[in-house]
């Protein structure tokens, strides 16, 4: 029986590790925390998850919250112009339902899952060190913890990374009490608000803690006038910053969130990062390799709400790859593979994600503004967040964009 441990309990860790599990490999995950230090621990990200994504989850039976999650059957964009005035908003439907759970809950239940099927969990927070030493016991070592000394390992692919700088600062707080978007209320969907110059708020419903909840996520462009969470300790005092910017920037989001309040202690958090693509192989002092896998080696800005959905791909790639590899040596060349086998995916989010940083260029707006009066273009933007491919064939080049929507509004016509 191969012997592979996997570092980090995020989506693609336990995903990993369970999937694993389930074939029969004689699986060990080190976690930094206990399920219970999770569950009542700070949130961790919003995590909307769209329906191929998902299904990698179903595949393995682990989707325990499907069926009491909120079901997310529309994105929705609005656009604000002078005077706070929303100038474009429209909601496309989702072919598949998406869904978000709070990791809290998923990692927490996910990680008493896999020890409950007898998986080795052990409970430290490794250094490199560390692993240098537990790596020697192991047939492939896999790191998924997207945060902290270990990736430093993994050196960051320039070619593939523009940004060396975080692009847009975070702020997230859990909520319950909000109300239902007038232009839809008979069904859930993410808003995404975009303000131009300033930065993005995105609305969705959530399961949390303590049941159906939503999420109100601001994307400020550094120094902005959303650039203003950084020192707020205090989750009263950040909840009041975002309803006062909700207030100033979208009145329209504003109107239903007069009665929200906080889901719990933990339901706020703060930060930034730079979005980087790093090289997949890390090197231990002792010379052992180990793989990166999910946000280690590719962390995108959220702004396109990719993050969970490329950690569950990533690990449905990984785990493929290794059992097809059979009792074969997981070699450098084998490591590489596996990554240029999860990139392939990946490569169209980061793409996709790093465009939406800059300004947008003008055949984008007309895109965006066109999907208010053609539906067809509003559904096709929608499901693009649950593939990314597509935007090749609509979204970059401004002789793409026109065709599609030319070939499209004869349609509409008629």
């Amino acid at each position: 029986m191969r012997k592979i441990l996997i570092v980090g309990a995020g989506q693609s860790g336990l995903q990993l590790a369970l999937g694993l599990q389930s074939k029969g490999y004689e699986v060990t995950l080190m976690s930094n925390r206990t399920a219970d230090e999770i569950r009542a621990g700070r949130v961790m990200s919003t995590q909307c998850m769209f329906d191929t994504a998902l299904q990698h989850e179903r595949d393995l039976g682990i989707n325990f919250w499907e069926s009491q999650a909120p079901r997310i059957e529309g994105l929705g964009v609005s656009v604000a112009g002078p005077e706070s005035a929303r100038v474009i908003d429209w909601v496309g439907k989702l072919d598949g339902y998406a869904q978000s759970v709070d990791q809290r809950v998923k990692m927490a239940g996910w990680m008493e899952t896999f020890a409950q099927r007898g998986g080795q969990l052990v409970i430290h927070g490794a250094a490199v060190g560390d692993l240098d030493y537990f790596s020697r016991g192991y047939d492939l070592v896999l790191v998924a913890a997207g945060k902290g000394e270990l990736v430093s390992m993994f050196g960051r692919d320039a070619a593939r990374s523009p940004y060396d700088a975080p692009q847009r600062a975070l702020a997230v707080a859990y909520v319950h009490g909000l109300g239902p978007r007038p232009e839809h209320p008979d069904f859930d969907a993410v808003r995404c608000n975009l303000v131009p110059g300033v930065g993005e708020l995105f609305v969705m419903p959530t399961l949390t803690t303590s049941g159906r909840a939503d999420i109100l996520f601001w994307e400020g462009v550094p120094g902005g006038p959303l650039d203003v969470f950084q020192g707020v300790k205090d989750p009263a005092d950040h909840l009041a910053l975002t309803l006062e910017l909700m207030e100033r920037y979208t009145p329209w989001e504003y109107a239903r969130a007069t009665k929200v309040e906080l889901t719990d202690a933990g339901g706020t958090l703060a930060g930034r990062y730079a979005p980087t693509v790093r090289n997949p192989i890390g090197r231990l002092p002792s010379g052992g390799l180990v793989l990166g896998v999910a946000d280690v080696v590719v962390a995108n800005d959220p702004i396109t709400g990719q993050g969970s959905n490329s950690a569950s791909k990533c690990a449905a790639a990984y785990l493929a790859a290794i059992v097809e590899h059979g009792d074969r040596p997981f070699d450098e060349a084998w490591m590489q593979a596996t990554f240029d086998r999860y990139w392939d995916t990946a490569r169209h989010v980061t793409k996709w994600t790093n465009a939406m940083l800059g300004v947008p260029p003008e055949h984008v707006l007309n895109l965006i503004g066109a999907a208010g009066q053609l539906q067809p273009v509003a559904d096709r933007f929608a499901n693009g967040f649950n593939d990314p491919a597509d935007f090749e064939n609509f979204f970059y080049e401004p002789e793409k964009t026109s065709a599609y929507l030319a070939s499209v509004a004869p349609a509409a016509d008629a």
